[in-house]
């Protein structure tokens, strides 16, 4: 199949396209990088046009309300492009649990994505992911100083971004699932002993102090970005650490 990823120079997209054109399709990666805004729609149906399936891992630039307008933008000029050039699958990578934290609005953009996605005129697929490892330094810097590192002890179950990239590779190359598959890694920490786990293995003395206060992930109620029913990924973290 021509499967045209878009976003697909980026962590998750660029090993999405290895996988592809490793199982026999032709993915061809798109971005800023090689002349396609989805913002503006310069390039989109060029990118789109004779492609089979189309996978949209782009990104938010800020995590604010900002993201909101990002993915309503970028989803109506995609699924123009896309239905004039004739694609028959649209996937997306979302997040596991982000219709439980309506107080964060970068998730509530990535709902308002799922649902322009299953409220369009193509067979779709929504792939949802937990936490990235990949990530967790980015998650211990909002909180840090000289000495600290505060964090709440919210459930995560960090997953790999390898894992990922398969996963949605998969997809892209199945049936639309006109729905959601969750996919996770294999255990569940609080996110307070993974930041000490990381650190550990970084040989950072910084001492992690539990402050339910503390980034992001304070907003998260119980453990609703964990699922124990998705799709398990092979890579646990000690092994990613490694």
């Amino acid at each position: 199949m021509k499967i045209a990823v878009i976003g697909g120079t980026g962590l998750i997209g660029s090993q999405v396209v290895k996988n592809l054109n490793a199982a026999g399709h032709e993915a061809v990666p798109h971005s800023k990088s090689t002349g396609v805004d989805i913002i503006s729609g310069q390039g989109l149906d060029e990118a789109v046009a004779g492609a089979d399936v189309v996978v949209n891992l782009t990104n938010s630039p800020t995590f604010d309300e900002a993201s909101l307008a990002f993915f309503q933008t970028s989803m109506d000029n995609l699924l123009a492009a896309a239905q004039k050039g004739g694609v028959g699958h649209f996937v997306v990578l979302s997040i596991v649990g982000a219709d439980q934290v309506p107080e964060l609005d970068y998730y509530r953009a990535k709902v308002l994505q799922e649902k322009i996605l299953a409220a369009g005129p193509i067979p779709y697929s929504i792939v949802r992911a937990t936490q990235f490892m990949d990530f967790m330094d980015a998650v211990l810097s909002w909180t840090a100083d000289a000495d600290t590192v505060r964090l709440p002890a919210t459930p995560i179950q960090p997953i790999a971004s390898k894992d990922v990239a398969a996963a949605v590779a998969e997809v892209a190359a199945g049936a639309p699932l006109n729905g959601i598959r969750n996919i996770a890694g294999p255990e569940i920490f609080a996110l307070d002993e993974l930041g000490r786990i990381t650190l550990s293995h970084q040989g950072d003395s910084r001492t992690v102090v539990t402050d339910p206060t503390a980034g992001m992930f304070a907003a998260v109620k119980g453990d609703v970005l964990t699922d124990k029913n998705a799709r398990l990924a092979p890579t646990s973290y000690t092994e990613w650490l490694s």
